[in-house]
């Protein structure tokens, strides 16, 4: 489960596709990377970094203005923003509507950056000045070169929506399982079986990670039902140190089941709070996406880091409980994803080989602690989920939603 928001995703104002088009114009791949500010427009036939610049207009009435010898290869568009209200710009395919690059919050008097690669085609600039209508520019053929960079079609709030709300359904089911493995918890814990409590909290608690996507709607409940004692000043024994962790580090540690009934009943109490205010949330279909990155990217930081380890060892279980929430959300986007990005063949592959590794880890029913695999086991582990959170990133700037009016 991510335990903090991933911004850097929305940080890059200036951003190119990357990936490939397959004949008829269907886009296959998107990797959308950052291209630097400039507040300075430098036009003519090379700058200071070896490429072409060309400046462009942004404005309602002369959106796309100042390209007036197109050219094929790598090449700069300094888009100067002359109107007084700050906006968005896309280079497109008018045919299609696929999008070659992208550049957000053009501030009135600003200019930035758009780095990409054309090959021979037809292109257009469309701008979309915040709360007005968007204007596409004239049409620029682009003649001979080598291949253009790839384009996308663009993922809007309307197309997201369906995979948003059966992913909410899948939620609302995970949750009613979570209410009784969390049961079972509170009634080992009551009746002194410290045994069947560890196995029970261990059951819970992976139910609970494999909702890794709904956290951010979850809102304050994930961090009385997750949370961790960092930046408690009791730690561990904080009051506020509440929910599974803090029922792990007493399982595992005090070896007194007593001081653990009332943290037990309180974490029921906040599962079922959760599941039935869960009917009313509404989780933001254009965080879908995000969070498919999101979740392999906590799992990096803090699982296979060791960092929410109290007491159980159960970290390499926790990451394996991740990559099926990232496989729940990755098959509600898969429809929108195939013909738009050619590497999700080895996101799946890649998703089944991590977890087919992590199973390794797990002999007799038990998980092998972080702290005793060896150094080889490690790198593999981290190497391989470390691929999948750069090729997820993908997936999470695909599905950012955008306007297409």
């Amino acid at each position: 489960m991510p335990r903090s928001g991933l911004t850097a995703l929305h940080a890059p104002r200036a951003r190119r596709i990357g990936g490939a088009l397959l004949a008829g114009g269907l886009v296959t791949a998107l990797l959308l990377t950052a291209a630097g500010a400039d507040d300075g427009a430098r036009s003519g036939p090379a700058a200071a970094d070896g490429l072409r610049h060309t400046g462009i207009e942004v404005s309602p009435s002369h959106c796309g203005r100042g390209w007036q010898h197109p050219r094929p290869g790598t090449q700069v568009f300094d888009l100067h923003n002359t109107s007084d209200a700050a906006a968005e710009v896309y280079l497109l395919t008018p045919g299609n509507g696929a999008v070659h690059g992208e550049v957000e919050g053009i501030g009135p008097g600003t200019t930035r950056q758009l780095r990409v690669r054309l090959g021979q085609g037809t292109y257009a600039f469309r701008c979309l000045p915040d709360d007005a209508d968007a204007i596409t520019g004239p049409t620029v053929r682009v003649r001979g070169g080598g291949p253009g960079g790839p384009a996308a079609a663009p993922v809007t709030e309307h197309d997201l929506i369906p995979p948003a709300l059966e992913y909410q359904k899948w939620v609302a089911t995970g949750l009613d399982d979570l209410v009784r493995r969390t049961g079972r918890l509170r009634d080992a814990v009551a009746r002194g079986d410290l045994a069947a409590a560890r196995t029970d909290w261990l059951s819970a608690h992976l139910a609970y990670e494999r909702l890794g996507a709904a956290y951010g709607t979850f809102g304050d409940a994930d961090g009385k039902i997750n949370g961790t004692d960092a930046g408690l000043p009791g730690g561990v024994r904080d009051p506020a140190f509440t929910g599974f962790h803090r029922i792990e580090y007493g399982l595992w540690h005090d070896r007194f089941a007593g001081t653990l009934r009332a943290p037990a009943a309180g974490l029921v109490d906040e599962v079922k709070t959760l599941r039935d205010d869960w009917a009313q949330a509404r989780m933001e279909p254009r965080d879908l996406g995000l969070r498919a990155h999101e979740i392999l990217e906590n799992t990096l930081q803090f699982e296979l880091t060791g960092r929410t380890d109290y007491g159980s060892g159960s970290n390499l279980a926790t990451a394996r409980a991740n990559l099926d929430g990232t496989r729940a959300v990755l098959s509600r986007l898969r429809p929108l994803l195939v013909g738009r990005y050619s590497e999700l063949p080895q996101v799946e592959d890649e998703l089944k080989r991590a977890q087919e590794l992590l199973d390794g880890f797990r002999r007799d029913g038990r998980w092998t602690p972080l702290d005793d695999l060896d150094r080889r086991p490690r790198e593999r582990i981290d190497a391989l989920v470390g691929d999948l959170v750069e090729r997820l990133a993908s997936v999470a700037t695909l599905c950012d939603a955008r306007r297409t009016a």
